[in-house]
Formats: C-alpha cells, structure tokens, sequence
C-alpha cells in the first residue's frame, strides 16, 4: 500500500487532501500540529473527522504536535493576541499579517522527518502530501511551488536515502474551488457525507468562542466563495445564516473586484 505522510490543519484544504488520499489507497499518517494558534478549534474539527472516518472502517494514523513553547510567541495575527484578525478579501495586502514567519518550513521539517523515519524502518518510498494551492501565492510565500522546489532540493541534500521521499502537491497550481470539486468526488468514492466532512473543519481565522466562523476574514471569504461557486451552502457553523454570510462575502470580492455586486 502507498504511504503518505499529510499535514491535517483541520481546515478545508487539508481535510480534502486527507479523502483525496484515502479515495486514492493511500495508507495516511497525519499530523497536526498546535502552534498557539487562535483558531485552534481547528484541531478539534481534524480529531471530529479522524473519528467519523474510523466509523465508517477509513483507519487513519493522526496524531497532535504540540509546537505552542516554540511558535506561539511568533509575530503575527494567528498567533500575538496584540495582533487583530484583518477583514477583507484574502488578496488584500492587510492579509499579510495573518503570516506566521516561517511556519511551512517548520511543519515541513517535521513531516519531512516522519516520512523518512517511516522510509528507513519499513522501506518503502513515502510521500509527503500538502493542500496548497494558488490561491495562497499572493499573500503566503512558503506556499509557492519555487518555495516547495527549494525545500525539497535542501532536504535531499541534507539527508541520507532522501531518495525515499517526494513532495505531493496536487493542487499547487489549482485553487479553492479545485479543491472542492475534488472533494466531492473523491468522498462520494469513499461512501462518506460531504456536508458532515466539511462541518467537522474550520477555516476561519477569528470564530467565536461556540468555534462558529465570523464569515469576515480572507480565509472566510475565499471560502465561502468556492462553496458558492460549486453551488453549495457551507455545512460549517457561522455567527450569521448561510444567506447573510454568502451576501457578506460577495460584497468584500465585488469591492476588491472594483464592480458593483
């Protein structure tokens, strides 16, 4: 059986890449990690699906990281409580504050461990699967293929047998409705329910304290927006109804658009 090792945010992106592989017979171990994040209901949305997966006989390896002592005192809006959640449209440039310095480096580092350990012990070639996609490149830059090529390049130099371990990115050149449409598919494969996957993550950066989403950050917004272009209402929960938070999100993209929604 094909191994992987994912990152498992808890998030939209990520849980699709998770069914994605499970669809494709892929033996996942996922890892997620707790950088001090504010979102951190996130984790509990990934434990939520590891569960309902198990359920239904889609056995995945998960475990938890605790990186709290080492990145929650990072500058950034994800993770300094001095730092406010910006709103608006993902691309705007206020987003930039909701970059953790080099996160992805660290995250990859640790997958990138496991996998070879997992390579060494059971020798087998391992993957490494993340959910990235162009939608990120504007305003994320350890999203971006050339940052992925430079990493990769530095870990096989840095390690031996790294000829075990490769990168999967399928949807580095796709974007959030990519993901979706993908999504669909490959959970329809598996006989599982989208609605009752995508209520069990979390993409907002600012929910409340029920961990409903506030519908006003970036990542809401880039969200929403793909649920509506598959023609979908998002299952996950919102502080405001489905219809109000759609209206909401079509408005910040109209205005980042320059035309009247």
């Amino acid at each position: 059986m094909m191994r992987t090792v994912m990152a498992l945010s808890g998030g939209m992106d990520s849980t699709a890449l998770l069914m994605r592989l499970l669809a494709d017979g892929y033996q996942v171990h996922a890892i997620s990690f707790d950088y001090g994040q504010k979102h951190v209901v996130e984790l509990e949305r990934a434990r939520a699906n590891i569960r309902y997966l198990a359920d239904w006989g889609h056995e995945v390896q998960h475990q938890v990281i605790d990186l709290t002592s080492a990145m929650s005192s990072f500058h950034s809006a994800l993770t300094d409580d001095a730092v406010p959640i910006p709103t608006g449209h993902y691309e705007e440039e206020q987003m930039k504050q909701t970059v953790v310095p080099n996160r992805n480096a660290i995250f990859a580092s640790i997958l990138y461990g496991h996998a070879l350990s997992i390579a060494l012990r059971e020798k087998v070639n391992v993957e490494i699967a993340l959910g990235v996609h162009s939608g990120d490149h504007a305003i994320y830059p350890d999203c971006r293929p050339q940052f992925y090529s430079a990493l990769a390049h530095a870990f096989e130099i840095g390690n031996w047998d790294s000829e075990f371990v490769s990168f999967r990115l399928p949807w580095i050149d796709g974007h959030k409705e990519t993901i979706l449409r993908d999504a669909e598919s490959a959970i329809e494969h598996l006989g599982l329910d989208f609605d009752t996957v995508f209520a069990n993550t979390n993409t907002s950066y600012n929910p409340d304290a029920q961990g409903r989403s506030a519908g006003t950050s970036g990542a809401d917004v880039e969200r929403i927006l793909a649920f509506h272009a598959i023609g979908r209402k998002d299952p996950a929960p919102y502080v405001k109804p489905w219809d109000e938070v759609l209206d909401d999100a079509l408005a910040v993209e109209a205005n980042h658009r320059g035309v009247t929604p």
